[in-house]
């Protein structure tokens, strides 16, 4: 596959690239600021570009078979996702490439069927709250779109660093916990979940979770 990967040199976006690499697949990964040291593999097909900017989108998506968005604002631009997901689904109108986009969790309902969601947990950590919010807002407008074949995927609570084992669950709108109630992820197996929906599509218009 040609897969075309924004948000390339963030903490997922990077292990996106490695994961799609490793499978075999040709890889354009998307940075803003060539100048700047990126530290992707050399497999990788290095292209500058900016997801806020629907030009720049349909030209990196041309010939490729999936977009994948890692992107993540640094922290006081949390506005800055809403651009790059109103950039992205501009850009990709008309083109039939999927566009496979790294949300959040706070809009995941916690498990108890009373309707909360996870930023409304009395115990939400104030800091996360401006990213949430903005991944709430980027889950409302992949969801008013109806011209991209887009998927959105929420990690589990707990997305670090760690080890890839390749095993997983899916979901669709309530967070996924285990036996202990702890809701945890790898970035390295999040990787996984991307390349394997990016490789055997089922999720179409609609948000999915993942977690251990």
């Amino acid at each position: 596959m040609n897969i075309t990967v924004f948000g390339a040199t963030g903490n997922v976006g990077s292990r996106v690239v490695a994961e799609a690499l490793a499978r075999g697949h040709r890889v354009t990964a998307v940075v803003r600021n060539p100048a700047k040291p990126h530290g992707l593999p050399a497999a990788a097909a290095i292209a500058v570009g900016d997801a806020r900017h629907p030009q720049d989108v349909a030209r990196l998506a041309a010939g490729q078979d999936a977009v994948i968005s890692a992107t993540r604002p640094a922290p006081g631009s949390e506005s800055e996702l809403a651009a790059a997901t109103r950039g992205l689904l501009a850009g990709l109108a008309g083109t039939g490439v999927r566009l496979l986009a790294v949300g959040g969790a706070g809009s995941l309902a916690l498990p108890g069927g009373d309707g909360a969601t996870v930023v409304d947990d009395p115990d939400f950590p104030p800091a996360w709250l401006p990213i949430a919010l903005a991944c709430n807002e980027q889950l409302d407008l992949h969801r008013l779109d109806t011209e991209v074949d887009w998927a959105y995927l929420s990690p589990a609570a707990l997305l670090e660093p760690g080890e890839r084992t390749g095993r997983y669950r899916l979901g669709r709108d309530e967070l996924l916990v285990d036996a202990d109630g702890t809701s945890a992820i790898s970035m390295e197996d999040l990787a996984v979940v991307l390349l394997d929906e990016a490789e055997t599509p089922a999720h179409h218009r609609t948000r999915f979770t993942a977690a251990y």
